[in-house]
């Protein structure tokens, strides 16, 4: 064990170095435990990764549990002790005296069983530590060993299985699971200290295990989703701004999370209460309409009916309720007083009103690190400060305001939504969603304005935010900013709402996903395996199809499995790519028993087991908002009627003239010579032969409509499929 002091103190730049090369050599020690590979935090309970400030990317180490840290928490926190921080880099010891840091910088002090040296004077310990280091020391930790108040949510022990490991994640999940593991991300300076006091970490709320573990941008990490009340879960969605039809960016993370909503509900049996907020008075809103010449409100009212039109016909289930910005301008006007009263927010002036974010200190700044480049918003220069953000906007001329304490206006943005979801949920919010552009600063601000309003350490407990769509060869987002969008009712034009909701299902929600023309064939040859299927293993059931004997053994238990696969896949955040590969795969080896043969050996049919098979596979995607069958009718409800027994009544007339003329004809006499016989046959043969070409005929022309026929052994079958001639299907010609 080395004697003497070592640290990060004043002196010069000379003894820094001096000071950083000693780390290092307490690091290239010889360690008592295995170290993981290099930039991994190794043993959850053994040690942590250190990383050298400065510029570049430093080599990260790994050193074991006997080597405390203490890291301080700033000049208007209290130190904190632990002898297994998370992954975190060490700020420089500020420039002059160490005693005075200056901006509130952070010391770091590096201790292996030796005393703190002392010269930084926010550490309460100078030189108290004298020979207490060792392995095994835990140190407290002045922010979580206290007892728990009004607020503060109680400690984790270290046995508990929640326990954060030094990467930061869960006990037992390693970085490479984690999207927000820092030195797989090469985010050095995300865990640097900042000049205020680090802020409050996410704390798991007081409530029921819904079984489902999902990604908490809150926490940066896979979070077990507790529901405050068993059973029930509380929702918010932040909606459209209603100026514009919507395009299929938004469709992307409406029909994601429609998905997700549609999971919880008919695989876990959880109730959902959502409700979306609707902006209709906003900045494009009325220069839209003074571009139409139209009032605002009007101009709103029709896009909003316009967007309910378009998630309906994406199957997108409705909230439970829909709120407008302008319904609620009271409870806005209420909502702001409350955070002026509270002293962080102001009003100027000019009429205006600012939220102070400099007021809100370290509690400011949940998702900065998911958009770290995003601009301060644009304002009057009426404000304090940079980051200052509007509550209220005073009112231009010939606009359309309210009156208020601060003369007419109308609200800011970021407002209506905290309004809303507090009006109807109060402080309690199990989940908040939006697309991954919002998380900053709109859900950040949401979060600040809550908290204030109500007084609470956390609200929002579970923030999902889904990924961009993106234009083919192209790392922007699909905008109407940028004009690169294609909208909803286009869309829908050329392809099926069944065939974008496939195409969501294959990626995760959380993430960016490329939309093409190729990646919307892949989404339609899916769906083209999964009807094919259906309609085989149905006409296996019926006697239509002849097979070999069915091991139904194997069957049953690729169907059980494919159960627990797909339960343990939506319980894994979601994870609809695995559920659905789940399927195919099944679908794959129930294919592979359903060969037809020539003759029909007698062997009785497995009937109830693809029975069983069909059931599941049509429930598992009409719970995602799907729908299959022997027969799907894309044509409005009025008519499909109509046009199914139409077809139905065409079908069986061409497939008894089908019949006619491939049966066999009965021979005159058992005297007759047979090559007489053969020659008759023949003849007869010729004579229809052009009654078989008009089936085929008709089949290929049905065809070219969407109506599709395949003719099997004993009758014919028929479907529509929606896209007309890019969904014919190779078969043999009779």
């Amino acid at each position: 064990m080395r004697e003497g002091r070592s640290g990060w103190r004043a002196g010069g730049e000379e003894k820094g170095r001096r000071e950083r090369a000693r780390a290092d050599e307490f690091a290239a020690a010889p360690l008592s435990r295995a170290v993981a590979r290099e930039g991994s935090p190794g043993d959850a309970a053994g040690g942590c990764v250190v990383q050298e400030a400065g510029g570049g990317t430093p080599p990260l180490r790994w050193l074991p549990a006997d080597r405390a840290y203490c890291r301080r928490g700033g000049a208007e926190g209290e130190p904190e002790y632990s002898p297994v921080p998370p992954a975190f880099s060490p700020p420089q010891c500020p420039g002059g005296r160490a005693e005075e840091p200056r901006c509130g910088q952070h010391c770091l002090c590096v201790l292996e069983s030796l005393p703190c040296p002392g010269a930084c004077r926010l550490c309460p310990d100078r030189g108290a530590r004298s020979g207490e280091g060792g392995a095994g020391k835990t140190f407290p930790r002045s922010a979580e060993a206290k007892q728990p108040g009004p607020g503060r949510p109680r400690p984790r022990t270290a046995g508990s299985p929640q326990q954060r490991s030094a990467d930061g994640g869960r006990s037992g999940r390693s970085g490479a699971e984690r999207p927000d593991a820092a030195p797989a991300r090469g985010q050095a300076g995300a865990r640097r200290c900042s000049g205020a006091a680090r802020r409050r970490q996410w704390a798991p709320p007081a409530g029921r295990d819904s079984g489902i573990v999902a990604y908490n941008s809150r926490s940066q990490s896979k979070e077990p989703l507790v529901l405050a009340t068993e059973g029930v879960a509380t929702w918010y969605s932040c909606g459209p701004t209603v100026y514009d039809h919507a395009h299929l960016g938004h469709a992307c993370s409406y029909v994601r999370f429609d998905i997700i909503r549609r999971i919880m509900t008919r695989f876990f049996g959880i109730e959902v209460i959502m409700v979306m907020g609707i902006t209709d008075i906003d900045d494009k809103i009325i220069k839209r309409a003074n571009e139409m010449n139209m009032s605002p409100v009007a101009l709103a009212r029709i896009y909003e009916e316009d967007f309910k039109q378009d998630m309906a016909a994406l199957k997108v289930l409705p909230p439970t309720a829909y709120m407008r910005v302008t319904d609620n301008i009271p409870q806005i006007i209420s909502f702001i007083k409350t955070i002026i009263s509270s002293g962080q927010a102001y009003a100027t002036s000019q009429g205006n009103v600012y939220f102070d974010v400099k007021s809100w200190g370290k509690r400011y700044g949940v998702f900065t690190a998911i958009n770290p480049d995003t601009q301060d918003e644009a304002v009057d220069s009426d404000k304090r400060h940079g980051k200052d953000f509007a509550l209220w906007k005073a009112a231009k001329p010939q606009e359309l305001s309210w009156n208020s304490p601060w003369g007419k206006g109308r609200p800011g943005w970021h407002i209506e939504c905290s309004t809303i979801s507090s009006a109807v949920f109060g402080k309690q919010l199990d989940i908040h969603t939006g697309g991954i552009d919002l998380a900053f600063p709109h859900h950040e601000n949401e979060i600040a304005q809550c908290e204030v309003y109500h007084q609470c350490e956390q609200w929002g407990n579970y923030f999902l935010h889904s990924g961009h769509l993106h234009v083919k060869g192209s790392q922007e987002k699909m905008s109407k900013s940028l004009k690169n969008y294609v909208t909803i009712k286009d869309f829908l034009e050329k392809c099926s709402s069944d065939q974008f909701r496939m195409f969501c299902l294959r990626g995760r929600y959380s993430s960016a996903v490329e939309f093409s023309e190729e990646s919307m064939e892949d989404a339609k040859n899916l769906l083209q395996a999964i009807s094919s299927f259906i309609r085989d293993a149905n006409a296996y059931i019926k006697g239509q199809l002849v097979c070999d004997p069915v091991r139904e053994d194997i069957l049953w238990e690729r169907l059980a499995n494919t159960k627990v696969t797909v339960k343990a896949a939506f319980a894994d955040d979601f994870d609809t790519s695995r559920a659905v590969a789940a399927i195919m795969d099944l679908i794959h080896h129930g294919n592979r028993q359903l060969k037809a043969v020539t003759k029909d050996a007698g062997s009785p049919r497995s009937s109830v087991v693809y029975g069983s098979i069909i059931s599941y596979i049509e429930g598992f995607f009409s719970a995602l908002g799907m729908s299959f069958g022997e027969r799907q009718v894309a044509v409005g409800a009025d008519k499909s009627a109509v046009l199914s027994n139409v077809i139905e009544e065409l079908v069986r007339f061409r497939s008894k003239v089908r019949h006619y003329a491939l049966a066999l004809p009965e021979t005159a006499g058992a005297e007759e010579p047979k090559q007489e016989q053969k020659e008759k046959r023949k003849q007869l043969m010729q004579e229809r032969k052009p009654l078989l070409e008009a089936c085929d005929s008709l089949r290929g022309d049905l065809a070219a409509f969407g109506i599709h026929i395949k003719d099997r052994a004993a009758v014919s079958t028929w479907e529509i499929v929606e896209g007309g001639q890019t969904e014919k299907q190779t078969e043999k010609k009779s």
